[in-house]
């Protein structure tokens, strides 16, 4: 028999489409075609190019390395294959398609005119091989956005070079780690708070450090007491993020920052969330050593996008001797790189990364702070808290939320409200998708059972927000009145139906195989 490769994902089929009502010879629904495997659409001799067959020549350069049977390339003409990849590309979701809720990712409009800048020749023709002499304006520019960088949050020093968030996590750490090296203290413990991000005690661990959890309070921030109480002579550093993942500002920031200190440790910020302060708060205020903040979030450059991202880190005086290379330095009227540690760097850990940043993300950043200036950031930190709140009390009545009051700019909901039902948090986020929604973030951060975190940003409107909440509380009302059956199913109108989520992560198959033939039965 053949293998079963669906790992329960359920593929449209006429029986399907009998089923709601519409039957089609196909299977097909309107103009949302099933799309088979382009291994599945392959033919034997079909193909979109005619190449000349090889010569004695041509593989004699191979030094015996030439194929001795067929790579397995699916056979198709040239209008398959783009038609392929477009209905592909018809299933994306994407900012520019919808509202796209995810809390802790910060997904917000990205200007047009961000990108139209982006993509003039003198900015995005620049190689970064050039010899310097020929990119000053690039150079410049990258000091333009550094600039800015240190003043919205108070730092004096920054490092471009890292290509990401996590990225800037593990600059931050390596900073610190060499810093504590360099005076001589070896200490060995970080500590991450119970409701941090993922990343942030990987990252330590990626640095040699023990990870040990701080626990948070009732109010779903630091316990400052624990905290105290387990500071000492072996923590390196508290990676904490502010506003945290349960979308709250850490009120007694500016103990915990003179606590760390007191006892010889660093306070490193985990600066995801500075969408909700830029503007309003600058970190090195109060009291953070070090923190990296993400361009895709706060300053609107686009998420992924096929390549690194930015992810530069910020940093006191104390702490700027120890940043990666290549560190860009202005003498008179000329910007140089210094590459290697010499001179002013010696005491670098080194270099992260082969490049200097990502230009096409810092010619993005840049244009949205020109665009917006001091005080349009600061709107927007003040409208993403606003429209966050907004979605709280819309909610509120039908959804549980494990702390009370004002959040910043995203709100936390949990599964308390539907404890008493067969229905779970993934229900509702399938559910969802029938109704035309990406999915908020679920299941995170962990110390909320069964967690929806919400994230609006600034950028949609009182119309999509209402919108929002209008299917959210009708959901909610659906629970109620026991119709379990559509949660369990949906989602019932996507391209693909839901998966054995069980068996995908067990036994998941992540390779095409040609399925072989029957056996005939024995006689």
């Amino acid at each position: 028999m053949t293998n079963d490769r669906s790992q329960g994902r359920h593929r449209r089929t006429k029986k399907d489409s009998v089923a709601n009502n519409s039957s089609t010879i196909t299977g097909d629904r309107g103009l949302q075609i099933e799309e088979p495997l382009i291994f599945e659409q392959g033919a034997k001799g079909r193909t979109g190019v005619d190449l000349p067959a090889p010569t004695d020549e041509s593989t004699a350069a191979l030094g015996g390395l030439e194929r001795d049977k067929p790579i397995g390339l699916p056979g198709l003409s040239e209008p398959e294959v783009v038609r392929h990849y477009t209905r592909l590309s018809r299933n994306n979701y994407a900012i520019d398609i919808g509202f796209y809720p995810l809390g802790s990712c910060t997904m917000k409009h990205n200007p047009r005119l961000n990108e139209r800048l982006s993509r003039l020749p003198g900015l995005a023709d620049i190689h970064p091989l050039q010899p310097e002499s020929t990119v000053q304006g690039g150079l410049a520019l990258i000091e333009q956005v550094s600039n800015w960088l240190k003043i919205l949050t108070g730092f004096p020093a920054v490092a471009m070079s890292p290509a990401a968030g996590a990225q800037g996590e593990l600059c931050g750490l390596m900073t610190i780690r060499t810093h504590l090296m360099a005076r001589g203290d070896p200490r060995t413990v970080v500590l991450v708070p119970d409701s941090a991000h993922g990343t942030n005690p990987a990252t330590a661990a990626m640095c040699g450090y023990r990870i040990e959890s701080v626990p948070s309070n009732q109010r779903g921030r630091v316990d400052l007491n624990a905290l105290q109480a387990r500071l000492g002579p072996d923590i390196a550093a508290l990676m904490l993020t502010n506003p945290n993942t349960c979308g709250l500002f850490e009120e007694e920031i500016i103990e915990i920052a003179a606590a760390v200190h007191d006892s010889g440790a660093l306070f490193y910020c985990d600066g995801a969330n500075f969408n909700a302060l830029v503007g309003k708060v600058r970190p090195a205020d109060l009291g953070i050593d070090i923190m990296h903040l993400n361009l895709h979030k706060t300053f609107s450059t686009p998420h992924g996008g096929g390549g690194p991202g930015a992810g530069p880190v910020v940093m006191t005086n104390e702490l700027a001797p120890y940043a990666p290379l290549p560190w860009l330095l202005r003498e008179g009227e000329t910007l140089l790189l210094i590459e290697h540690p010499e001179r002013q760097a010696k005491t670098s850990f080194g270099r992260m990364r082969a490049w200097h940043g990502q230009m096409g993300m810092f010619v993005r950043a840049l244009a949205y702070m020109l665009s917006h200036g001091g005080d349009g950031l600061r709107q927007v930190a003040e409208d993403a808290v606003l429209n966050a709140n907004y979605l709280r009390v819309g909610l509120e009545g039908k959804y549980t939320m494990p702390y009370s009051g004002l959040c910043m700019h995203e709100v936390l909901c949990d599964d308390e409200f539907i404890k008493d039902t067969d229905i779970t948090t993934l229900d509702i986020a399938k559910t969802l998708i029938d109704e035309g929604y990406h999915p908020m973030t679920i299941y995170f951060p962990l110390i909320a059972h069964g967690a929806m975190l919400i994230e609006p940003t600034e950028t949609e409107s009182r119309q999509t927000l209402d919108q929002f909440i209008k299917v959210l509380r009708a959901i909610a009302d659906q629970i109620s009145s026991g119709d379990s059956q559509r949660f369990h199913r949906a989602p019932l109108h996507a391209p693909r139906r839901r998966l054995d989520e069980t068996r995908a992560a067990r036994r998941p198959n992540l390779r095409w195989k040609e399925s072989t033939p029957t056996s005939p039965p024995r006689k």
